[in-house]
């Protein structure tokens, strides 16, 4: 059994985490999707809404008639997906730090060998 005080506290930190959550609608594709967000996350929401909604209406008019709405949905999201890997790898910095690591390493040896 919690006491008073604990409850107290349980609704102020709870509380506190609705402050930092934002309840938005989203338009989707021809969808209203209501979702809980973090208010600095609000507008990348509205920014995937809108990439998902403009992606799915270039597939659906461009194969009006011949594939379904599941097809076109499948090959939105592949579309998507296609960009988030493409970014990522472009972001892929391992490679770098390495070359860095081992240059470092090379140089300090360099520097060490030569005092």
């Amino acid at each position: 059994m919690q006491s008073s005080v604990t409850q107290s506290k349980i609704r102020e930190t709870s509380n506190m985490a609705d402050q930092s959550k934002l309840h938005i609608r989203l338009h989707v594709y021809d969808e209203e999707i209501e979702v809980m967000v973090d208010r600095e996350e609000e507008e990348y929401y509205r920014s995937a809404a809108k990439l998902i909604t403009e992606r799915y209406n270039a597939y659906a008019q461009a194969y009006k008639g011949r594939k379904g709405e599941h097809t076109i949905s499948l090959m939105t999201l592949v579309d998507i997906a296609l960009l988030y890997e493409k970014e990522r790898s472009h972001n892929d910095t391992a490679p770098y730090d390495n070359v860095l690591a081992r240059l470092t390493k090379e140089i300090e040896e360099a520097l060490g060998s030569s005092r």
